[in-house]
């Protein structure tokens, strides 16, 4: 990761794909253990912050995404997308 800026402020303009492989270069840092304790927490904590960023990225497109229901004759309604 090039930098390990714990400002939250940032994060918010990420789009999920960035915020998503920042998110995953931090799990792997964090996994081998090469890193010491202050810079642990801080990279946890933008992690933390990243991972908040992605989910509220996907509840946002869960909730734009509608599914094209086939009606009899060929007609196209929408209807919302059932989340499971």
């Amino acid at each position: 990761m090039a930098k390990d800026n714990t400002n939250t402020a940032d994060v918010a303009a990420l789009s999920f794909e960035q915020a998503l492989k920042q998110l995953e270069e931090i799990v792997g840092r964090l996994e081998k253990g090469q890193v010491d304790l202050e810079d642990s927490i801080a990279i946890y904590e933008r992690g933390t912050a990243l991972k908040a960023h992605c989910e509220a990225k996907l509840r946002d497109a869960e909730a734009r995404i509608e599914k094209i229901v086939i009606g009899p004759g060929g007609a196209q309604s929408t209807a919302p997308l059932d989340p499971k």
